[in-house]
């Protein structure tokens, strides 16, 4: 028997090898080995398993197997084939992000000791102390107890112990140290839902699909607090009973609790988490028990699509808009949202692509007839969407002679009104730490990070300056100016910190939370936050975008938008969507309840059609002259777009090889465009340079994108780019969702 194995390098051949027989029996297609390759023993994986083959030379043999059980079936490999090709990535670095070398099917729990008295009439220890003082200590528990325990008894408490099992005076057995999975998710109960007729028809159109099967992707739009969840749960129900499996997509950890929570309630143990924030051990025990088909649903982040999951009937994807499900670093550099698709179309799967704000590229695929579209125009229960207060923060600094205020006196007014009420509040401010810049008010200096070309932000709590894009941390923070050595040195913007600070100041007698990425650190911090939210034991819950989605509190009655134009004026073709997204979707979380909600936007520039149309609501209305905005520009969803992006340590060498990269682009063809080179918006990053050159082909002349696919990597194969792999390093990023 025969074997042919991929392996994790730079390359679509495949390699035969011999089957020995001692593992005859146990190989099966998807499962991993090592077998020589060169002078090196590598792993790679079983892609075909033959009882013959053409090759008449010499054949090696696989050496032994990484897992009992196969990891990767036909579907999956053909995933990765397609992650390889689409996104230009070397098929063993696709490979190894699908299906990373430190899990196996054969990883085994840690055990701990545990022990138990046996009674006895008659003890005869011979004045051995500690065996004594351990025995009677046993007796007066009526459990086993960890070993590990004993420890403040006795110096040694694992050879006492052994010495009493010898004599027969203890039990001792061996457990298994299973991690905790259940304490990242909210508690939660299965609800009586009395669903709407457009609940009803998207729930029919979806489960008639799984019925099909046959690919066929939808986009479910529907309002904040229209019961989407409702429909997942649904949907899935449905798959399992067609003894098919789910898969559940999340942008942002914060989500994963709360939706995790409703699941668990309904599926119980057929219900695997999956995201970064859990431990080595919780992933490799949960990975271990999806391979054996343990798990019937699987909900985590981005990476939880390519879970080795068999028979997958449904993918959701919620709040598919969102920037997250875009891989930055490493390779591949994938859109778990398309990733889906191709799933979806490989499997034969329904897919959901869901948001009560979808991405343009999902509008626009819903208007030219290419996703199925299902539509929830309205709130569950009957609840009213909440009424929309727009604030202009520039008459309210000249009212009140205070500029730079941060809170208006209505939103002030409001969050007074909740607290008496007992009612809940969120507040969004999309920027952490305390402030954003610390600048020196006589030359203008402003520190920045020496590693990237950004302001370093002012963290209070730690007392330490930090940049959010490399995590370098300055502990010294500086008493003058390091260029003119003034001391007018002051701290510029505002962070959540502050805000928090404020917020305490004000309202000393409300419960407040900060929910940011630098609270959410820890595991369980995040589900901890949100379930005393849950419980009303927090006032006002303060956060940045990870609170702006998803989450469904029925008490919460306001949400106050402490500054809406964050984010607005970056020179990014995605920044005014992102903006209104963001301000539509913070909006949804009021009022969800019986109780009506309100919502306070406070902006600089309130005639800004941005916010004006995120502020009321106007989703269709914005979207149409976002859409023309487009394709006047010829960009997404018109066009396809890569780009090239060079890095370098040195400005004038990057320069120089960016201008022998670029001479190379000739006889471009019609319909694709060429922008730059030139320097991207933040050009110092993680010590590196960076330049970037962007293509765009129309769809309209390229359906499909194989014409720009088929010329960029044309160019990437001359001689002359060879020089990049020295001094620079070339980045391809298909499909980008920022040019920054």
């Amino acid at each position: 028997m025969f074997a042919d194995i991929s392996f994790p390098i730079s390359s679509y051949q495949i390699f035969s090898y011999k089957i020995p027989i001692k593992i005859k029996n146990k190989l099966k297609i998807g499962m991993r080995v090592k077998a020589p390759l060169g002078s090196r023993v590598v792993q790679g994986i079983v892609v075909d398993i033959k009882p013959k083959i053409d090759f008449k030379g010499q054949l090696r043999s696989i050496k032994s197997l990484v897992d009992d059980k196969p990891v990767l079936n036909k579907d999956l490999w053909g995933l990765i084939k397609w992650l390889s090709g689409y996104y230009n990535t070397p098929i063993g670095v696709v490979a190894k992000a699908v299906l990373p070398e430190s899990f196996s099917t054969k990883y085994k729990l840690k055990t701990q000791l545990y022990v138990q008295a046996v009674n006895k009439n008659k003890i005869s220890l011979n004045r051995a102390k500690a065996q004594i003082l351990i025995y009677n200590y046993l007796k007066s528990k009526k459990s086993m107890v960890p070993v590990q325990s004993l420890a403040e008894l006795c110096s040694s408490p694992t050879n006492v112990c052994r010495k009493l099992f010898e004599k027969g005076y203890v039990k001792l057995i061996e457990k298994e140290i299973v991690p905790d999975l259940d304490g990242i998710m909210l508690k939660s109960i299965d609800k009586k839902i009395k669903y709407t007729n457009y609940q009803k028809s998207a729930i029919n159109n979806v489960c008639s699909s799984i019925d099909k099967n046959k690919f066929s992707p939808f986009l479910l739009h529907g309002i904040t607090g229209s019961g989407k969840t409702e429909i997942y749960i649904e949907a899935a129900r449905h798959a399992i009973s067609q003894n098919k499996t789910v898969l559940i997509l999340l942008p942002e950890i914060a989500l994963t609790p709360q939706i995790a929570g409703r699941f668990k309630a309904i599926f119980k143990d057929s219900v695997a988490l999956w995201h970064s924030r859990l431990t080595k051990s919780a992933r490799l025990w949960t990975w271990k028990k999806i391979c054996s088909q343990e798990y019937k649903i699987v909900i985590g982040a981005r990476s939880a699509i390519f879970s080795p999951l068999n028979n997958v009937g449904l993918i959701i994807v919620d709040e598919e808009q969102e920037n997250s499900y875009k891989q930055d670093s490493p390779e591949p550099r994938y859109h778990a949202r398309d990733v889906a698709l191709m799933r979806g179309k490989i499997n034969n799967s329904t897919v959901l692509l869901c948001s009560a704000t979808p991405s343009l590229e999902s509008y626009y695929n819903y208007i030219t007839k290419k996703f199925n579209y299902l539509y929830l125009p309205e709130r569950v229960a009957g609840a009213a969407y909440p009424k929309i207060h727009i604030v202009d923060m520039i008459n309210e600094s000249k009212e009140n002679e205070n500029y730079g205020e941060l809170f208006s006196k209505l939103l002030i007014k409001k969050i007074e009104k909740r607290l008496l009420k007992n009612e809940q509040t969120i507040l969004l401010h999309n920027r952490r730490g305390f402030s954003p810049i610390i600048k020196c008010y006589d030359c203008g200096e402003i520190y920045l990070c020496p590693h990237c070309k950004i302001a370093l932000t002012y963290h209070k709590y730690g007392s330490f300056l930090q940049c959010h894009f490399c995590n370098y941390i300055n502990e010294s923070i500086p008493k003058k100016c390091n260029k003119c050595s003034s001391y007018n040195i002051e701290l510029s913007g505002t962070g959540t910190q502050k805000v928090e600070d404020l917020l305490i100041e004000k309202f000393s007698n409300a419960n407040i939370a900060r929910l940011d990425t630098d609270v959410a650190k820890s595991r369980k911090s995040v589900t901890d936050t949100l379930q005393n939210f849950s419980k009303g034991e927090i006032d006002i819950l303060l956060g940045t975008q990870m609170i702006a989605k998803g989450l469904d509190f029925e008490n919460v009655t306001l949400v106050g938008i402490i500054n809406a134009d964050t984010g607005l004026y970056l020179p990014d073709f995605r920044s005014s969507e992102k903006v209104f997204q963001l301000i539509y979707q913070a909006a949804g979380r009021s009022g969800r309840g019986k109780i009506a909600g309100e919502v306070v936007v406070q902006s600089y520039n309130i005639d800004n059609p941005v916010i004006q149309a995120a502020a009321n609501l106007e989703l269709e209305e914005y979207y149409k002259i976002i859409l023309e905005e487009r394709k006047s520009l010829d960009y997404p969803p018109y066009s396809w777009m890569v780009r090239l992006e060079i890095r370098g340590r040195n400005r004038k060498q990057l320069e120089s090889s960016m201008k022998i990269f670029n001479d190379g682009f000739k006889n471009i063809p019609r319909g694709i465009q060429k922008l730059g080179p030139s320097f991207c918006y933040r050009e110092k990053l993680k010590d590196q340079y960076r330049m970037q050159i962007v293509l765009k082909s129309k769809k309209k002349s390229d359906p499909t994108g194989m014409r720009l696919h088929k010329y960029y990597k044309a160019h990437l194969k001359n001689k002359q780019n060879r020089f990049l792999n020295n001094k620079t390093r070339l980045i391809v990023d298909v499909n980008p969702v920022s040019l920054l």
